[in-house]
């Protein structure tokens, strides 16, 4: 998998976050408050400024009340 690629499907993964928040009707302000962070946390994972660790992913998951499986089914349909 060449660097491209690789950031086009994080591209994806954060597009597929931040959807999910709107979805949900949720602010990135809220979303933070949820987990305990500043905003800029979930600002600089939405623009692909930060990568998630799988701990942080699930925390978020839980913050939108989303299923995981789901967020990641989604962005596994462009692997």
């Amino acid at each position: 998998m060449s660097k491209t690629d690789h950031r086009k499907q994080y591209a994806h993964f954060a597009a597929t976050l931040r959807k999910a928040r709107k979805d949900a009707g949720l602010t990135q302000t809220v979303v933070a408050k949820r987990l305990g962070r500043p905003q800029s946390f979930v600002a600089k994972y939405e623009a692909c400024e930060r990568r998630l660790d799988p701990v942080e992913f699930l925390h978020i998951a839980k913050a939108l009340e989303m299923g995981w499986e789901k967020l990641l089914i989604d962005t596994a349909k462009i692997i």
